[in-house]
């Protein structure tokens, strides 16, 4: 293993100055998200749950961002097909064992219904986008066919491609066959074969059928799901939420806090705006781990670079909404920090919390028999994670970030998820559902 000195990745670094961002935002209300009627709500509520788009039948949506888990999986870096159980408890399954973790942290959920949030994944690989076909860039070779109402409802369908978290590998499934093809659009496609299986459980063509839908499609699914995703997760009941519409809801502590993030500390140069995200990219020199996203190294992950082929969005990462923040560990692209405070304290110097990162700040599964550390043993590519940094340094007292931690804290929304639907007690396809505890 590489030591590294702090000395040594200061060396040559590139950072720039970061301005204050502005003024409070204005309180947001139901107005400001997509609206859908409760029957598709509720369709998309039990296809959240049901395994049934997975392709082997054995992983929901909410495997990854189940409700009791803070809307993600409470882990650095996920085991998803090829396992069984949740969050912490979820183990390896030996019959089917997963080749690899998935490569990025699962994120949150929370206010994702919002008309603002325009931009998906840790890389902004599905975005709006004016120039795209109906108006929502996707990956290469998984355009959209039909047009969908917002970016979620297209980044919906993805995940149900992907080998690590639901499609599964070649030769388990038609699913994973047809994804290992690259065939993925028209009739014979994965979408096509997930689309046809919910298709044929009658009760999911029937409640389809009552929403108008009759010749289901891929689109249809990915917009029942955002219908319950948007409805079922939002957050806009916080103590800031009802600070912002006048009422006296935030402790002192809360509004020294809040007085620092928008002032001195400089949070809200990135974390702006309603939900505390300028929906941007940025570099903060998170430490890299885990299987990457195969770029120039197998185990790198360049983020946005990887998306826009551009030398300055290299080790850019979407910034995320802190709302509900406290619910949501581990934080970042990869889960780096399972303290919330611990990466307050790398933005202070991010720097120095990439030299001196403490690996077992990493939640990760630990039966599955995979090497994760290989980037950071890559004295270049810690460079290059380095180099890329582009926020500069802040200064702060102990009791200044206390202060901040505080006002975090008052970005929660304790009915968030628990107010709405629930989890089902079944699913129409009669599959089971992961639950916390695996089975014995």
């Amino acid at each position: 293993m590489i030591k590294w000195t702090l000395g040594a990745l200061s060396a040559s670094l590139l950072c720039s100055a970061a301005a204050f961002a502005g003024p409070l935002p204005a309180a947001v209300s139901d107005k400001d998200f997509h609206q859908f009627p409760p029957e598709l709500i509720e369709l998309g509520r039990d296809l959240f749950f049901d395994p049934i788009l997975s392709g082997n039948k054995n992983i929901a949506s909410a495997t990854c961002h189940h409700p009791s888990l803070g809307t993600s999986d409470a882990m650095s870096l996920a085991i998803g097909e090829g396992g069984f159980g949740l969050g912490a408890n979820r183990r390896v399954d030996a019959r089917n064992t997963p080749h690899a973790r998935i490569p990025r942290n699962a994120p949150a959920l929370f206010n994702l219904g919002a008309r603002e949030f325009s931009v998906m994944f840790h890389d902004g690989r599905t975005a709006k986008d004016r120039h795209a076909m109906f108006g929502i860039r996707m990956p290469q070779g998984r355009t959209l066919e039909r047009p969908v109402p917002s970016a979620l409802a297209a980044q919906n369908i993805l995940p149900i491609l992907s080998p690590e978290e639901m499609a599964g590998n070649a030769g388990e499934n038609p699913v994973a066959d047809a994804v290992a093809a690259e065939r993925i659009m028209g009739e014979g496609g994965a979408w096509d074969i997930l689309t046809r299986r919910v298709e044929g459980i009658t009760e999911y063509r029937t409640r389809f059928a009552a929403v108008g839908v009759d010749d289901l499609h891929i689109s249809d699914i990915g917009t029942a799901l955002s219908a319950f995703i948007g409805s079922e997760f939002r957050a806009i009941d916080s103590p800031f939420d009802r600070y912002l519409r006048g009422e006296d809801a935030m402790t002192e502590a809360q509004l020294e806090g809040m007085d620092l993030f928008y002032g001195k500390a400089r949070c809200s140069t990135c974390h702006s705006g309603a939900f505390q995200t300028d929906h941007d990219f940025h570099a903060i020199g998170l430490p890299q781990f885990g299987p990457g996203k195969n770029t120039h190294a197998a185990y790198a992950d360049t983020g946005h670079g990887m998306v826009t082929g551009e030398a300055e969005d290299m080790y850019r990462f979407r910034t995320p909404s802190l709302r509900n923040v406290m619910q949501t560990g581990p934080y970042g692209h990869n889960g780096a920090y399972s303290d919330l405070e611990d990466i307050v304290r790398h933005h202070l110097n991010a720097v120095k919390g990439l030299a001196s990162y403490d690996r077992k700040k990493a939640l990760l599964p630990r039966d599955l028999a995979v090497s994760d550390w290989e980037a950071m043993d890559d004295f270049e590519e810690v460079m290059r994670i380095a180099e890329a940094i582009e926020i500069s340094d802040v200064s702060l007292e102990e009791s200044e970030i206390d202060r901040i931690m505080s006002f975090l804290g008052a970005l929660t929304d304790e009915t968030a998820g628990k107010r709405g639907l629930g989890v089902p007690a079944s699913v129409p396809s009669g599959l089971p559902q992961d639950t916390v505890a695996p089975p014995s």
